[in-house]
Order: structure tokens, then C-alpha cells, then sequence
């Protein structure tokens, strides 16, 4: 089975799929699971959660004070703004598992040292919007530490949606099997990556969209 552990819905502010997109997508492009991750809310899942296409684990992305952060299996919206620690103690305290968001990306990820000094359950390792070296130092980094990996295409658009997938054994049935195969370290993390043109345009827009905010993260 394909898992698409990092989607965005319109309930993003930077995203433009609804979730009936989003599962049509998934569905085309023969994906058994996904994760809506969505900056900071929880919304989508209440939507989602019920259809009968594809399996969707609950999740969102989390905009701690340092970087973002993969909220898995979780049962309530993750407060943003908060300490590395505080974020993932939150994420715990809802059920769910923690994993460093593309911690090698300039902007939006953690960094190495922020990402092997707390007790995180887990690395994104690929990422589809990441640039390749990003996704090799990442992968690199679980492996290091023994870390569970996830990956995902991190789609802000349907036709992304897929891009990045990790691959999970076959007879999974719930959101609870998939997310516990990917604990187990059963899940094998496979994606495209950002192109050099494209970082420059993302880094542009990142920092116009920074100064839009008032200097405040996602």
C-alpha cells in the first residue's frame, strides 16, 4: 500500500484542494492512505475521516516557536507558537506520534540540532517540495539515530498529491495499522524532489509571504 503522510487542504492558508479533491486525487493515483496535514488546524479530518475510498490518518502540521512539526494519530488541534518540547508533550497528551517536518529545509524546518535533541518518534525523510539533497541528508539522519521515517509529497494542489508516498505492507485495513506500520519502521519512504528553479521561486514567495504575516511563522 502507497501512504501520502503529507497533504494540505484548503484549510491551510497556503493550500487550494478541498477534500473531496483530495481523495479523488488519492484514489487516481492509486494511494490506499493519506494524512491531511494541514498548518495548524485539524479541521479537514472531521470531513474526510468518514469516506470510503481511502484510508486517512488524522494529522496536522504544527508551527512550533523553532519549525514545523508532523502531528500523527492525534484526537485535537496541536496550539501553535509553543517550544519543541511543549509541541510534542501536546501531541502525546492528544494520542498521537510526533515526526520532524523536513528538518533540513531553510525556513519552515527544525535543523539538525533542534531535531536530535528532542525526543521526537520520528523523521520525515522524504519530502516532495524538499530539494534532493534535503531528502538524502534527512533520510540519512533517521537512519543515523534510528528514527522511524515518514514521507509525503507536502501538496498544496491535487495534481502533486502522490508525489511523495511512503510504500506499507499489504493488509492494512485502519489508520491505526498504517501509522503502527510506519512506528514499526516498516514503512519505506519514496518521492520526487524540488528542482533548483523551483527552490528559488518557493524561497522568494516564502520570504514575501513572511513579510506579509508580520515576521510570523505559518
Amino acid at each position: 500500500m502507497k501512504a501520502d503522510l503529507h497533504i494540505h487542504s484548503n484549510f491551510s492558508n497556503d493550500g487550494k484542494s478541498t477534500v473531496e479533491e483530495i481523495v479523488a486525487a488519492a484514489v487516481e493515483r492509486g494511494l490506499g492512505c493519506i494524512a491531511v496535514t494541514d498548518h495548524n488546524s485539524f479541521e479537514a479530518y472531521g470531513l474526510i475521516k468518514d469516506n470510503k475510498k481511502v484510508i486517512v490518518i488524522p494529522g496536522t502540521e504544527v508551527s512550533s516557536a523553532e519549525g514545523h512539526i508532523l502531528a500523527y494519530g492525534i484526537s485535537r488541534e496541536i496550539p501553535k507558537g509553543m517550544a519543541i518540547k511543549e509541541t510534542i508533550d501536546a501531541i502525546h497528551e492528544a494520542g498521537g506520534v510526533a515526526f520532524a517536518a523536513h528538518p533540513y529545509r531553510w525556513w519552515s524546518g527544525l535543523g539538525e540540532k533542534n531535531t536530535l535533541e528532542n525526543d521526537f518518534d520520528g523523521i520525515e525523510a522524504r519530502n516532495a517540495r524538499s530539494t534532493a539533497s534535503s531528502n538524502r541528508r534527512s533520510e540519512a539522519l533517521a537512519a543515523r539515530i534510528g528514527k522511524p521515517v515518514s514521507a509525503g509529497s507536502d501538496a498544496h494542489d491535487p495534481q502533486f498529491i502522490g508525489d511523495g508516498v511512503v510504500e506499507l505492507p499489504d493488509g492494512i485495513a485502519t489508520w491505526q495499522d498504517a501509522l503502527n506500520a510506519v512506528i514499526q519502521g516498516k514503512a519505506k519512504p519514496v518521492s520526487t524532489n524540488r528542482r533548483a528553479s523551483n527552490t528559488l521561486k518557493y524561497g522568494i514567495k516564502s520570504i514575501v509571504d513572511w513579510i506579509l504575516r508580520g515576521f510570523k511563522r505559518i
